[in-house]
């Protein structure tokens, strides 16, 4: 498992590509919420833990709420960080804030909460996150933020 040195916020960096834009060249609204996903889901690799390999486990997360705000354009080509940081953790679910950011100009594009929940593959219901998880994330739980649950 690959730890992050605290007080290093994580980030997931990515292009823009054709397909994630409309006819005037602009990235199509719904596809931060894409490279917000990823950069989770990178989240997770990084501390060790891949959804594939949780998923055979029957452990799925899956996204309870979102909310996002649009404050800039991402064209096609630019490089973007999409940072993945968790304000709250509780016993199924965790809460992040995440930003994405022009490398270039370290422009503020689009900002969200997430509520991912942790749930069973076979009925969908709310499930305890594995001990070894739940360490992985509370121990880069960021300074103010809550853990909940325990």
């Amino acid at each position: 498992m690959r730890a992050q040195y605290a007080g290093q916020p994580f980030a997931h960096r990515c292009r823009v590509y054709y397909e994630d834009t409309d006819a005037g060249g602009v990235v199509y609204y719904v596809n931060y919420l894409k490279f917000m996903e990823r950069a989770r889901t990178e989240r997770l690799r990084e501390l060790g833990f891949a959804q594939s390999t949780l998923a055979g486990e029957g452990l799925l997360f899956v996204v309870h709420s979102s909310e996002a705000r649009y404050h800039a354009p991402a064209r096609l080509d630019d490089e973007v960080l999409v940072s993945a940081e968790v304000t709250e953790l509780n016993r199924a679910s965790l809460r992040f804030r995440q930003q994405v950011r022009r490398v270039t100009d370290n422009a503020l594009l689009c900002e969200g909460q997430f509520l991912v929940a942790c749930v069973g593959a076979d009925n969908f219901k709310p499930r305890a996150m594995p001990p070894s998880l739940r360490t992985a994330f509370a121990e880069q739980v960021g300074t103010g933020t809550s853990t909940a649950g325990e």
